[in-house]
């Protein structure tokens, strides 16, 4: 059986800005990447492309905090597991960076392309 109570709109809502809220308080990549998201939010409003390239940015832009909010579970589940060195936590962790750093990959050479077509 599932440790989980009956679905609740409100409740499921609370949740997930109590995550966000303690995301924003505790982890200082999330607030990094937070705030280069909420500086260039209106560059993809006001840039003259189409609104393919304005998705696309857009995408990549939140793909970014969906990674950095990816590995912050993973390491907190780690460490509830274990806070002692052992290699398979290590390793998990290592990939929860992976996530990350893939996706500011993904989001920088995206951008790259699409503002050296615009501009």
């Amino acid at each position: 059986m599932r440790n989980q109570p009956k679905y609740n709109f409100f409740k499921n809502t609370s949740y997930a800005l109590k995550g966000l809220i303690d995301l924003i308080k505790t982890e200082t990549s999330f607030k990094i990447e937070l705030i280069i998201t909420i500086i260039l939010l209106p560059v993809i409003i006001f840039i003259d492309t189409t609104l393919t390239n304005k998705a696309l940015m857009f995408i990549t832009l939140m793909g970014m905090i969906l990674a950095e909010t990816t590995n912050s579970a993973i390491e907190r589940v780690v460490d509830l597991v274990t806070l002692e060195h052992h290699d398979m936590a290590g390793r998990a962790k290592d990939v929860g960076s992976a996530i990350v750093f893939l996706s500011i990959f993904i989001f920088v050479i995206t951008w790259a392309i699409i503002l050296i077509d615009t501009l």
